[in-house]
């Protein structure tokens, strides 16, 4: 729709207010209500946020370390430009209007906006002549909680939907989530719901652990599926709370569990032809596969904190636990960290596995791109050894740094990074990340007290 065609739906549709939202650098959607007047005026203006949005972390505690937002900038308005295009209804919220809006027109904070880089990376994907369709996948698991009944206990033990390993189980999807819950279940709201809001689910099933889903987004247009899991992961929790459940996407809450993914799915086409697809080649990989997928082995080390952005981020990289653990690829192998699926012209593309569900989908698709299109850019060629079999009994490839610190230090390290994203980006994530990691070595943690307080 053009801007005229938006105004009239909003003027025509009875509503007094919209939501609007923009994504910081952890994923985490900022937004306000505002009236219908002043959306209508900041079509042509902008919206004002303080740029604290991009100076601060998921606990609004304010970084020490960085440069384009701190207490030194006095903490000045930055004006979001809203993207008409987003516009949906929110089902569950008496179907207000919503939009996404990024910095792509401002000078400091369109730096390091993550939905502005995408764009950017997007476009430049675009001027090489390929088309990026993507798609998110994500696990999350639910908990027969609130807000405050977690906080009342710590975030210790929190009592999961349902008990017990049932991965693909149609007896536990029916399980409500109390017997005062009426239906329709937590399962059929979900789908509902997200197609109503334009975030089509092609599947939800129960993966294995205790309350745990699984739901693949149709793909898309690389943007329009970024703009999909962000809107999927938040949507996903306000549903949840309507039912008396929290959602979580943290990477791996326990360790006798199975953490949660945020796989990526992608192809690159031109018109309607798939280009990683080629019949004549073996195993149907077309030349411009082979040097993506060179592009993101060669560049996944020096990028790792964009698809592993916490501190538990790197909890879920454990052997025989679903999720990758090295620098590898394979065809339909789920044990490495990138997964050719090569079945058909239609169908053909790579996985990227390295993901939790807790990475910011702008960046981590960002990611994903860049680093395939430098494979292609620089005609790599794919001379890491397919693996065959299992990767966790493979000691050859290498393997994925052990912590954000670790990872961080490697991205500062390295040129790709600037390479890939710019340097203002990289400079600002890069310091984010560093003060992630300080917040986590200043604190006692409960492993501590119970392993030193009587005993030592």
């Amino acid at each position: 729709m053009n801007e005229q065609e938006v105004i009239q739906k909003i003027e025509s549709s009875g509503c007094h207010n919209i939501k609007f939202a923009v994504a910081d650098i952890d994923g985490v959607l900022r937004g306000k209500m505002i009236s219908k007047e002043k959306f209508l005026k900041a079509i042509k203006e902008g919206l004002g946020f303080c740029n604290v949005i991009f100076g601060w972390d998921m606990n609004d505690n304010c970084y020490d370390n960085t440069t384009v937002s701190g207490w030194d900038t006095g903490y000045p308005d930055a004006f979001a430009t809203l993207d008409l295009n987003t516009l949906r209804h929110i089902p569950w919220n008496d179907n207000l209007p919503f939009f996404l809006a990024d910095f792509s027109l401002s000078k400091d904070a369109g730096g390091v906006c993550p939905r502005t880089l995408l764009k950017k990376i997007r476009q430049e994907c675009i001027g090489m002549g390929y088309t990026p369709i993507f798609a998110k996948e994500f696990e999350f698991f639910n908990f027969k909680e609130t807000p405050q009944s977690l906080y009342d206990k710590s975030f210790v033990n929190p009592q999961p939907l349902t008990p017990g390993m049932f991965g693909y189980s149609l007896l536990r999807m029916s399980t409500p989530p109390s017997p005062a819950v009426a239906p329709p279940l937590y399962i059929d709201l979900l789908m509902k719901h997200f197609a109503d809001f334009h975030v089509p689910l092609e599947g939800l099933h129960t993966e294995t652990g205790n309350g745990v889903y699984e739901a693949a987004i149709d793909h898309a247009d690389i943007l329009e599926a970024a703009d999909r899991a962000v809107l999927f992961k938040t949507g996903v929790k306000e549903i949840a709370y309507s039912q008396g459940i929290i959602a979580s996407f943290m990477a791996k809450w326990n360790s006798n569990l199975p953490g949660c993914s945020g796989h990526i799915h992608q192809s690159l086409w031109n018109g309607e032809t798939n280009l990683f697809f080629d019949e004549a080649m073996d195993d149907n990989m077309s030349e411009l596969l082979k040097h993506y997928i060179a592009g993101q082995l060669y560049c996944l080390p020096h990028i790792l904190p964009m698809f592993a952005p916490t501190i538990n981020s790197y909890k879920r990289y454990v052997e025989g636990a679903w999720a990758s653990t090295s620098v590898s690829w394979g065809i339909e192998n789920r044990t490495t960290a990138l997964r050719v699926i090569n079945h058909s012209h239609i169908s053909t593309r790579l996985e990227t596995r390295v993901p939790g569900a807790d990475a910011n989908p702008y960046l981590s698709l960002a990611a994903s791109l860049a680093s395939g299109l430098y494979g292609i850019k620089n005609k790599l060629p794919l001379n890491l050894p397919r693996t065959k079999g299992s990767e966790y009994h493979n000691s050859t490839n290498q393997k994925f740094h052990k912590t954000l610190h670790e990872a961080t230090e490697a991205m500062k390290a390295s040129g790709i990074a600037g390479e890939l994203f710019g340097d203002t980006f990289v400079d600002h994530f890069i310091k984010t990340r560093e003060w992630e990691w300080r917040q986590f070595t200043q604190k006692v943690t409960d492993w501590e007290l119970k392993r030193y307080f009587e005993i030592i």
